[in-house]
């Protein structure tokens, strides 16, 4: 289940072009794959944080693998036993 975005479309853009940037610096550039002693680990501010950003603007849609995993379901589950001894 798809929920429809309340946040503005030109900042959604901004997103996807922070997440597209900092994939080419830490893809492209080795120091931006290392850490600074004021930010922390770059590819944590460089990627994740857009990425999820841009997650959560979208309005948190599951990953295909996940939506296909729950709808496989439907068999049998076991159960774990405790063993005698």
């Amino acid at each position: 289940m798809q929920t429809r975005s309340f946040i503005h479309p030109e900042l959604v853009l901004l997103l996807r072009r922070a997440l597209l940037g900092g994939l080419a610096l830490v893809a492209l550039l080795p120091a931006a794959r290392g850490s600074n002693a004021w930010l922390g680990w770059m590819p944590l501010w460089l990627v994740l944080m857009p990425a999820c950003a841009l997650w959560v603007a979208e309005g948190l849609p599951l990953p295909r693998l996940a939506t296909l995993m729950a709808h496989r379901g439907g068999g049998r589950r076991v159960q774990a036993r405790r063993l005698r001894a």
